[in-house]
């Protein structure tokens, strides 16, 4: 068991750390690749400061978000594509790594959970597993369109919201 969760934390590092490495140095808002935001895909996020960013690289959707001193990167990526399967047919992945604002420590501690809005209202709600510092979720994205996605985070006595929209495409 030990052996597993070994490995799944391994492949797990190499997937964030792998892209982290090539988008090193480039602005992933550009044209080569990058996801442009439009009006109605915008979420309110309050008066936090938040700065957000994504981007559809390589099959996984990357978004990042700042706020209370937290640095949080989400990951979303069907299990397929990680040459995974999931027992309760659940298709999809999410992923969040978290840090000190401005280049800190990274947060191993942290809990929380994820609920996930599909296109027709309907809602999944999972705690995530922390995985080596890495907080993990799957969920089943049946159809194509915009799902809400909002997490809650705990990282000692401070909580965090974090709110974004995933288009789904099959």
């Amino acid at each position: 068991m030990k052996t597993r969760t070994l490995l799944f934390a391994a492949v797990i590092f190499t997937l964030i750390a792998f892209p982290a490495m090539a988008m090193q140095g480039h602005d992933s808002s550009g044209s080569s690749g990058g996801h442009d935001m439009k009006s109605d895909d915008k979420m309110d996020h309050g008066a936090h400061g938040m700065q957000m960013d994504q981007s559809k690289m390589g099959g996984t959707f990357k978004h990042t978000d700042m706020q209370g001193g937290l640095d949080a990167e989400f990951q979303v990526m069907s299990l397929a594509s990680m040459n995974m399967t999931s027992d309760k047919g659940e298709t999809h992945h999410i992923m969040v790594n978290l840090k000190e604002t401005d280049g800190g420590e990274p947060i191993k501690n942290a809990v929380g959970k994820i609920k996930v809005i599909a296109p027709d209202k309907t809602e999944q709600e999972s705690p995530l597993k922390n995985y080596s510092g890495i907080l993990a979720a799957n969920f089943t994205f049946k159809e194509p369109g915009k799902y809400g996605v909002i997490c809650l985070l705990k990282d000692q006595d401070e909580k965090q919201v974090f709110k974004f929209w995933y288009d789904h495409k099959n």
